[in-house]
C-alpha cells in the first residue's frame, strides 16, 4: 500500500495541474493566444533555467560516476533506434514518426524524474540524477530536435543536415545544459577557502542577484508547462490518432523500462558488467520509467510538427506511468536494489 501511495503522490500532482489547465481553457479563462505565449516562455526561458539549475547542483567533474552515465547514454541511444524502427514499421505520416520517436527518448526527467528519485532514494539518489542529467539532457533534446527536423522535411536534400545542426545549437534547452556544463568546468579553476573549505566565488553567494532569478524561473517551469499542456489537450483528436497514441504510449511506458531497466537488473545480478550501488537505481528509474517530457509537446509545436499527437502522448504516458512506476518500485524493492 505504501508503494502505491508513493506512486500516486509522484504522479497525481502532475495530472491535477494538467486537469486544471484543461478546465481553465474549457471555461474560457485561458485563451489560445495566452497559451501560445506561455508555451514560448516555458520553452525559451523557464525550461533552460530549470536545466541549468539542476546541472549546477553537480559540484565538480570529479563527482561524476561515468559508469551510470555511460549506461544512461547507451539506453537513450537504444530507445532512439527502437523508436525509429517502430515508427517506420507502423506510422506512414513523416511528422508523426518524428513525434513518436522523440516521445520514447525524451523523458520527463526534470519535472517528474527528479522528485521521483528523491522520494525513492533521498539526497544520494538526487546527486546521481544530477550526474545522469549531464549526458541525458543533451542526448534527449539533441535527438528530439534532430528527428523532428528530419521528419519535418519532406525533401531529403543536402541542406537538411546543416539546418538540423543549427536547430540543435540554437535550441534553448540545449543552451541551458551547455551553460551548466560550462559553470562546472569553470569551478575547477576557482580556489577553495582554507577557512570555510568552500569555493571563494560562487553564483549563489557572490552573484545572488543573478542566481535568484534563475532559481525562480526554474521553479515556474513545471507548473506553467503542465497548465499549458492541459490547455492544449483536445479530446476530439483522440479518435483519429488512436493508433499513434497507443504506439507512443506502449513504447515509452512499457517497452522502454522493460528493455533498459530490465537489462540493468540482469547485468547487475547475473554478471559483473555493472557495479551499481542502490543509490543509482532510483536515478535510472527516474530516467527510463518517467513518462514523455512535457517539453516534447512544446518542441513539436516550435518545430512545426504534429503538436496534437505530441500532447496526447505526454498525457497518456503520464497516466500510464502511475502503473509503470508502481510496478518498477515493487520489482526493484523485491530484488533488494532499492
Amino acid at each position: 500500500m505504501d508503494t502505491l501511495i508513493f506512486a500516486l503522490n509522484a504522479v497525481l500532482p502532475i495530472i491535477l495541474l494538467i486537469g486544471l489547465g484543461y478546465i481553465l481553457k474549457l471555461t474560457g479563462f485561458l485563451t489560445d493566444h495566452f497559451l501560445d505565449i506561455a508555451n514560448k516562455i516555458v520553452f525559451r526561458i523557464a525550461l533552460p533555467a530549470l536545466l541549468f539549475y539542476n546541472i549546477y547542483s553537480v559540484r565538480s567533474l570529479s563527482d561524476i560516476n561515468w559508469s551510470v552515465m555511460i549506461y544512461a547514454a547507451i539506453g537513450i541511444v537504444a530507445l532512439l533506434v527502437i523508436g525509429l524502427v517502430f515508427s517506420k514499421l507502423f506510422i506512414k505520416d513523416y511528422k508523426q514518426r518524428g513525434v513518436i520517436t522523440q516521445g520514447i527518448i525524451n523523458a520527463n526527467f526534470a519535472i517528474i524524474g527528479i522528485p521521483l528519485a528523491e522520494s525513492i532514494g533521498g539526497s544520494m539518489a538526487v546527486a546521481n540524477v544530477a550526474l545522469i542529467s549531464l549526458v541525458a539532457f543533451p542526448l534527449m533534446n539533441g535527438f528530439s530536435v534532430i528527428v523532428l527536423s528530419v521528419y519535418n522535411d519532406k525533401e531529403h536534400n543536402q541542406t537538411i543536415i546543416k539546418n538540423t545542426l543549427l536547430k540543435v545549437i540554437k535550441n534553448p534547452p540545449i543552451i541551458g545544459v551547455v551553460l551548466g556544463f560550462l559553470v562546472i568546468w569553470l569551478r575547477t579553476f576557482i580556489p577553495v577557502s582554507s577557512i570555510t573549505n568552500e569555493l571563494v566565488f560562487s553564483l549563489e553567494n557572490d552573484l545572488k542577484f543573478l542566481f535568484t532569478p534563475i532559481k525562480w524561473l526554474s521553479q515556474i517551469a513545471s507548473p506553467i508547462a503542465l497548465i499549458v499542456l492541459g490547455g492544449t489537450f483536445k479530446f476530439h483528436v483522440i479518435g483519429k490518432l488512436r493508433k499513434q497514441i497507443a504506439l507512443g504510449t506502449f513504447l515509452r511506458s512499457l517497452l522502454a523500462p522493460l528493455i533498459i531497466l530490465g537489462a540493468a537488473v540482469i547485468l547487475a545480478l547475473k554478471t559483473n558488467l555493472l557495479n551499481f550501488d542502490n543509490n543509482m537505481y532510483p536515478a535510472l528509474i527516474a530516467l527510463f520509467g518517467s513518462p514523455t517530457a512535457i517539453a516534447s509537446a512544446v518542441l513539436a509545436k516550435e518545430l512545426k510538427s504534429d503538436e496534437d499527437l505530441a500532447v496526447q502522448i505526454v498525457v497518456w504516458t503520464t497516466l500510464a506511468s502511475i502503473l509503470t512506476i508502481f510496478v518498477l518500485i515493487l520489482v526493484f524493492k523485491s530484488l533488494g536494489l532499492l
